[in-house]
């Protein structure tokens, strides 16, 4: 045995690296073959494989049992045997004809779409819900699997409604519990008696379907076999109509149909040993039975003549029923082409035995009336976990089933047609003909086998129903994607499941309680068209997207066949009943958004997703033309996040305030940099990504992640500036923080990359923000109730300036904020007309802000600029020439910064500098003497400059560039501060670094100087292009 391992071993030894997380295809195929779909629900399979289950006996079923017969029993149900003839009768042959050609057309359509999707991979239990899920993502999945189970189990309660109303209508009337005392409470009694017997049948068929499902199939067998015998026997009489019609009569007063229900003799006199007697009929009509009698004015004027109501199929009746007779609610059903002398009418026409039309009818109505009966075409999909070869079975026993039942739905209309008497068709409970099932009149041997087929027929689809629903809920409920409806995926150990029966029972009770068939029959309707709907929208989304997964083994279908059977699908469900269509895509709508909000994150490779990609893509291809117009130019932000040691964010506010920036807009790349190389660092590449988006999650920033792996952290970030971002969706802008700890020497390439960066993202072209003390930022929680966000516009930079306090204010944290716009005056400039024109500017660009103009004189360099100067030249020659050890240089350059502080931070009271060169100068200011030299006179420059070089010769030996740029950073400071220091935001615009890099580590102090002593300070760079513009 070892030596066969080993052999094995090294047969494959290439492949031993792949082995930890590849499987050998010898053991992925045993698997496969042993695979069972029943016991794993609709949990995923690959999750599933790893893990032992042990093997479940369960009764497996093939096409026959398994899908054609539930889906047969399913289809022919109620409305063939209750209301098709009726249909026929008011819609007319022709009209009866396209309503049902429209819905077996939809169901077939979608039948074809169903089995595409079936045959495309396992389809374990759950059977429609797990196809639309799989294929168009889990919220259309949950929204139209939930949809669909509630249709289904209505559905058992319309079938239950039905089997009562046959029970006590046509087979045993005298079986009601409430008996109506008057003619007005005849409706009220039988409401009550459908709710206590519908109660009872429901505990009843609860019970059968928890034994099991082998038994609930036995039973549907015996169920099936009742409604092929009525079928057999309505065919049979049809035939028997052509030589040897049943004898039904009629008794018409006029056109007018009279209800046999209330007198026994057809005619107004009747002869008995030669004396002409009065009717019962007469009496009706008239106020006494004598033949004087005040009679009712129709009654005097017309004759009563008898027809035969089944005149058979060779009698040509069919030419008078294919038109459509549509009524009024409370007409009298009148027989077309029949003489009748129309009198002044009784107003008690409500009294008299007329038969009557209890609804209006037209088209519409009809359709909604007749969809139920061809819905059940998910009967087998949904048991499809107890099937040997659900994608075998599920397509062949569908489509036969389907093309089955259209066959006798098309055939029934036009043979009642041709064979019954237009007005029993419209009379839909059968009073002329004595209270008979108007299909049992034409049926042979006799009316009882078509009322006993009908009543198991109904009561076997509701069995049916109340068998796939729960199992439905129970897949939906396995899947976790809608958390309140976890509990109902337990049941028993062989997978029954018990606890959604039970839900499905409460639910059908409602249906029950409603107790009117017609009331609960549109509801469903709705459920199942969307559901119908969604099933063609996945297979035409698939065959267009033409995912690499979409195999189909059923090959005859075409995306054009399922984008057809969706309009289809939309438009029955808007012509049936707008209303009730609006409130089942709300009831969707509000699912979906539910689950999108709550619901379990799943990726299940969704025709949905495979549609957004290729939308990005199409998006992405148009975006690339050129750059946006500046209407459009929003910033889209590359954030660069420093990440410490443990691979956590140092500065978790860079992102809240990317979120208060962006609010969900645009595009937001967050970016960092880790030192290494990718092979050594993957794992922690991972590592650091999870922690990134979890912050962004917290932070609710939405955008992208992109952790890059780089020798040096600068090289990183250059490649982050140059590449992140896709085609057209590349970022503009980059946001930083400032690197706060850029003078410990340890650290002293911290601000080289700085400056870099800086460099970098202007040879981009990308605007660039730097947060300076970031960590002093609001988190998204905070409100800022009052105070202002100031800019300093010193130059046009493309109006970035103007346009992020904008943005920002549309967030809840800086709402309450007001705009300052502040800006510099120089000498020659005239301040007030400056004003008029910016507050002008910012009118034309609908900005809401205060302006202020600064005028800011050229006055002499102060003796204060010198010495800061001279600090930072120090300092920087120090850094450059002296090599000291790590712990010395750390001592020094903190000694500098200390020094440098004092200096700017206390020169009110004195400020003692002391250089690190040998010799050691020292001088003290007042506050008063300070002030006079920040404001002396131009007059006095050249008399100033000798006086304050003969104070401090080292400064005669500066770089006078560096003493006018930290003139300015001084001055601007100076300024800034005296408005703005009490600011919430301050913005500036950020100076370029200086060409010449040997200047960088100034550059640094420049900026430092600049923003002393603001709390919140966002440097602004603009990318050179305007960003805002005053036209609409």
């Amino acid at each position: 045995m070892d030596r066969g391992n080993k052999y094995e071993g090294k047969n494959m030894a290439l492949f031993e690296e792949e082995m930890d997380s590849n499987p050998m295809v010898s053991s992925l195929l045993n698997k496969l073959a042993n695979y069972t779909n029943l016991t794993q629900g609709v949990v995923e399979h690959e999750a599933d494989e790893d893990t032992k289950r042990k093997e479940v006996k369960v009764p497996r079923m093939g096409t026959f049992i398994g899908v054609y017969l539930p889906c047969l029993q399913n289809i022919l149900g109620v409305i063939l045997f209750l209301r098709l003839t009726w249909i026929v009768g008011t819609a007319g042959v022709l009209e009866s004809f396209i309503i049902v050609f429209m819905c077996c057309a939809c169901t077939m359509l979608t039948a074809i779409s169903m089995s595409a999707i079936a045959t495309n991979g396992v389809v374990p239990a759950g059977g429609s819900y797990y196809m639309i899920s799989r294929s168009l993502g889990p919220e259309f999945g949950g929204a139209v699997g939930l949809c669909f189970y509630l249709g289904t189990t209505f559905a058992g309660a319309m079938y239950i409604l039905g089997t009562i109303e046959i029970l006590l209508t046509y087979i045993s009337p005298s079986a009601a519990i409430f008996k109506a005392e008057d003619g007005g409470e005849e409706t009220e009694a039988m409401l009550n008696n459908m709710r206590v017997y519908g109660t009872c049948i429901i505990i009843l068929m609860a019970v059968v379907v928890f034994v099991g499902v082998k038994y609930v199939n036995k039973l549907a067998l015996v169920f099936l076999a009742c409604v092929i015998l009525s079928i057999i026997a309505i065919y049979a009489g049809v035939i028997k109509t052509a030589f040897d019609p049943p004898d039904f009569p009629i008794c018409l007063l006029g056109n007018r149909t009279l209800s046999k229900r209330s007198f026994d003799v057809c005619a107004k006199f009747t002869e008995s040993n030669n004396e002409t007697k009065t009717t019962t009929l007469w009496r009706l009509f008239c106020n006494s039975s004598l033949h004087n009698a005040t009679c009712d004015d129709y009654f005097s004027l017309n004759n009563v003549t008898e027809i035969q109501g089944i005149p058979g199929i060779m009698s040509g009746v069919l030419i008078d029923n294919l038109w459509s007779a549509y009524s009024e609610k409370g007409s009298i059903v009148e027989k077309k082409n029949q003489p009748s002398v129309s009198g002044s009418e009784d107003i008690k026409i409500g009294g008299r035995p007329y038969v009557f039309t209890d609804i209006m009818t037209y088209f519409t109505m009809l359709v909604g009336i007749y969809f139920p009966s061809v819905t059940g075409i998910m009967a087998g999909s949904n048991r499809s976990g107890d099937l040997k070869d659900a994608q075998k079975s599920i397509p062949t026993g569908t489509i036969l089933a389907i093309s089955t039942t259209s066959f006798i739905y098309l055939s029934c209309i036009v043979l009642f047609g041709a064979c019954i008497e237009g007005v029993i068709l419209r009379d839909k409970f059968g009073e002329a003909v004595n209270g008979n099932l108007v299909v049992g009149t034409l049926a042979w041997p006799s009316p009882w086998v078509i009322v006993i087929g009908s009543f198991f027929s109904t009561c076997g689809a509701g069995l049916q129903s109340l068998t796939g629903a729960p199992r439905l809920l129970q897949a939906i409920a396995r899947d976790g994607i809608v958390p309140f409806i976890q509990v109902f995926g337990h049941g028993k150990a062989n997978g029954e499941p018990t606890w959604a029966l039970l839900l499905t029972a409460g639910i059908c009770e409602i249906g029950i309680l409603i107790a009117s068939l017609d009331s609960v029959a549109p509801i469903l309707s709705m459920f199942f068209l969307m559901c119908y709907m969604f099933v063609n929208l996945a297979c035409a989304v698939q065959t267009l997207l033409r995912t690499p997964n979409w195999r189909p083994r059923f090959k005859y279908y075409h995306w054009t066949l399922s984008f057809l059977g969706m309009s289809l699908c939309l438009a029955l469900m808007f012509i049936c009943s707008w209303y009730y269509a609006l409130v089942a895509m709300l009831i969707a709508g509000c699912i979906y958004k539910y689950i999108e909000y709550r619901g379990a994150e799943k990726e299940w490779g969704d025709g949905i997703r495979g549609l957004s990609l290729n939308a990005a893509r199409y998006a992405l291809l148009r975006v690339e033309d050129g750059p946006p117009h500046t209407k459009n130019w929003r910033p889209q932000l590359l954030v660069l996040l420093n990440l410490d040691c443990e691979h956590l964010v140092k500065h978790p506010r860079l992102l809240s305030f990317t979120s208060q920036l962006k609010a969900g807009k645009g595009l937001t790349i967050v970016g960092s940099v880790l030192q290494g190389t990718y092979l050594d660092k993957c794992t922690e590449t991972q590592k650091a990504e999870e922690n990134v988006k979890a912050l962004m999650g917290v932070e609710k920033t939405k955008g992208f992640c992109q952790i890059v792996v780089s020798p040096s952290f600068r090289d990183g970030i250059s490649h982050l500036i140059q590449s992140a971002g896709l085609g057209g969706m590349k970022h503009n802008t980059v946001l930083m923080a400032w690197p706060q700890s850029w003078k410990r020497t340890e650290n002293h390439f911290s601000w080289k990359n700085f400056v870099d960066t800086v460099r970098e993202t202007t040879a981009a072209q990308q605007a660039l923000l730097v947060a300076k003390n970031i960590d002093l930022f609001p988190t998204n929680q905070e409100r800022f109730t009052e105070g202002n966000i100031d800019v300093w516009w010193i130059v046009h930079d493309g109006g970035m300036l103007m346009l992020l306090p904008f943005l920002l204010r549309q967030h809840k944290v800086w709402r309450k904020c007001k705009m300052r716009i502040f800006t510099v005056a120089q000498m020659d400039d005239n301040s007030i007309q400056m004003k008029k024109d910016l507050q002008m500017f910012l009118y034309h660009l609908r900005l809401n802000a205060e302006v202020e103009v600064v005028e800011m004189f050229e006055n002499d360099i102060s003796a204060f600029t010198y010495e800061k100067t001279l600090m930072m030249e120090q300092r920087s020659q120090m850094l450059k020439q002296m090599q000291l050890s790590k712990n010395e240089r750390e001592r020094e350059a903190q000694l500098i910064h200390d020094r440098n502080t004092a200096s700017h931070s206390t020169p009110a009271v004195k400020a003692s500098v002391a250089a690190s060169v040998p010799e050691k100068v020292q001088m003290t200011w007042t506050k008063e003497k300070f002030v006079a030299e920040k404001h002396k006179n131009k007059e006095t420059n050249v008399s100033g400059f000798k006086d304050i070089f003969n104070m401090k010769p080292e400064w005669g030996n500066l770089n006078q560039s560096n003493v006018r740029r930290m003139h300015t950073a001084v001055k601007l400071n100076g300024v800034v501060l005296n408005k703005s220091q009490h600011a919430q935001l301050v913005l500036l615009n950020m100076p370029g670094p200086p060409k010449n890099r040997k200047g960088d580590e100034n550059y640094m102090e420049f900026l430092e100087v600049l923003t002393e002593g603001l709390d919140r300070v966002l440097l602004v760079r603009g990318s050179g292009r305007e960003v805002i513009t005053i036209y609409s």
